[in-house]
């Protein structure tokens, strides 16, 4: 122990699995396990009726299964009553004969010489069964009836003496008891490896001999109740142990730790710490292979409920590195120690981690600090920070440059003409600019973000301005409830003081 102290450090504890330490699972009421910790299957057959004349039909395999000591009386039986009933038949040859008046009588030729009782038919019949043939009782060849027994006898012989020796050699044979070698660890635990939830348990073989094909699987055993409400009492559900890797082969000549991922696919994605302790099921281990001397298979199988699985632990390391070969110490074999795990299921887990990071708040400075004009021309309606050099819009001032791109292009065809002219604008934008001085008008006029289509950013406003007016209804003849001021020289002069500083500017 102090050797695995100093390898590990002092901080490293082991934990004794027994069911009287602290850190046990709360105590629960026993309830019936399907496999029992031996492999044992708990169930039993019931209300065949009928179907018990299946078991006849397959006799050897019933006699096999049988327990030992039925299958010694029935050993003992069989071969009790096939010897007197063929000392019998050889009795009843000799009565019918009078073969038992002559027994001394020299002159006289019996069926089967020196035969005259029962006990002597009954030891005939064993010298000649046993091949044993002492010389004193044999058939002679006035009784062709006693030559058709005696091959009677032969052939009936033979095929008991196959029928028992074989079926006791087989449950001789059965490589059951190579299953008590293997072991499988008392609990089952859960904690982290390679960074993933993993639920693990620990096998191992005490004999030296391996086991050849060595394969392992597990089954959860949990009731459940389906969507369209039919229950399913013991539902067998399959636990991948690295059936897609290869590491459900197992190469069984050290003890292996075990390992089920716990992921979406897994049973066990929403268990937890806490979720633990309510939950009721039952992991069946199955360990296969072929024994190595017998050439046999043996299958060896253990399970855990949920009060053997334990939170936040891991076994302890029991292989140590001696002078030419590696020491197993089967002492330390179902010990643990904690180790930090966090509570939660893989599916909070999951959750959590893909929950969006929250994004840049907009400080409220930014947005009290412009006037209402500034916040009503920005064409997407959100609030934007005011570059310095540039008093538009950043959509407008892209519309302006493509216009002062054409104008250039055109050379001096427009030397006058500015590429910044209102008159390139959208209606609504110069409505509204016209709109601005007025007080009342002001509070009164109810803007709408200005919705622009991925086609605004190729076209020019000259463009934009000639589609919207050819979508634009037909005036309406009657007066005119918001009229614009009549224009006087450049168009420029219509709008607001602070637009044509901005124009200037530009």
């Amino acid at each position: 122990m102090s050797a695995i102290r100093r390898k590990f450090g002092e901080d490293y504890q082991v934990v004794n699995t027994n069911r009287t330490m602290s850190f046990s699972a709360p105590a629960k009421r026993k309830r019936q396990r399907f496999v029992e910790k031996n492999g044992r299957c708990n169930v039993q057959h019931g209300n065949l009726g009928g179907e018990t004349s299946r078991y006849i039909s397959d006799l050897f395999t019933t006699l096999v299964d049988l327990k030992w000591r039925w299958n010694l009386l029935i050993f003992l039986l069989t071969y009790t009553v096939a010897w007197l009933i063929m000392a019998s038949m050889w009795w009843i040859i000799a009565y019918i004969r009078g073969d038992l008046g002559h027994g001394h009588d020299e002159s006289y030729t019996p069926c089967v010489a020196n035969v005259y009782n029962f006990p002597s038919a009954f030891l005939f019949f064993i010298e000649t069964e046993a091949t044993i043939g002492y010389g004193y009782r044999y058939i002679t060849e006035k009784c062709p009836e006693g030559i058709i027994l005696f091959l009677f006898q032969s052939l009936l012989g033979s095929i008991v003496d196959a029928f028992l020796i074989g079926c006791m050699f087989i449950k001789m044979s059965q490589p059951k008891k190579r299953a008590e070698t293997l072991m499988f660890s008392q609990d089952a635990v859960i904690s982290q490896r390679d960074g993933k939830l993993c639920l693990m348990f620990r096998v191992g073989n005490l004999r030296n001999s391996h086991m050849v094909s060595a394969q392992i699987r597990c089954k959860l055993i949990k009731s459940r109740q389906t969507p369209e409400g039919e229950f399913l009492p013991l539902d067998q559900r399959e636990l991948d142990v690295g059936f897609g890797t290869g590491a459900d082969q197992l190469f069984l000549v050290s003890p292996l730790t075990i390992c089920h991922e716990i992921n979406s696919n897994s049973p066990f994605f929403d268990l937890s710490q806490r979720s633990l302790m309510n939950e009721q099921f039952e992991i069946v281990v199955i360990l296969e292979g072929i024994v190595e001397t017998t050439g046999m298979t043996c299958q060896a199988r253990t399970s855990y409920t949920e009060d053997e699985v334990l939170w936040g632990h891991r076994f302890l390391p029991v292989m140590s590195l001696e002078e030419g070969f590696f020491r197993v110490d089967y002492s330390q074999f179902h010990n643990t120690f904690e180790v930090p795990t966090p509570p939660y299921s893989v599916k909070e887990q999951d959750e959590k981690s893909s929950l969006p990071s929250p994004g840049p708040v907009l400080s409220p400075t930014l947005l009290d600090g412009r006037s209402h004009r500034e916040r009503v021309f920005s064409l997407d309606g959100v609030p934007l920070t005011e570059e310095p050099g540039s008093k538009l819009p950043s959509k407008l001032q892209r519309m302006s440059s493509k216009n002062g791109k054409e104008v250039l292009k055109t050379g001096s065809a427009q030397p006058t003409e500015k590429a910044s002219s209102t008159g390139d604008l959208p209606l609504r934008v110069q409505r509204l600019g016209s709109l601005v001085g007025q007080g009342e008008a002001e509070n009164q006029l109810q803007l709408k973000p200005l919705k622009m289509g991925s086609e605004a950013h190729t076209q020019s406003a000259g463009e934009l301005e000639h589609h919207r007016l050819l979508q634009m209804p037909a005036p309406v003849p009657g007066p005119s409830l918001n009229p614009l001021p009549a224009s006087s020289g450049r168009p420029e002069d219509n709008l607001p003081p602070k637009l044509r500083r901005m124009n200037a500017d530009h």
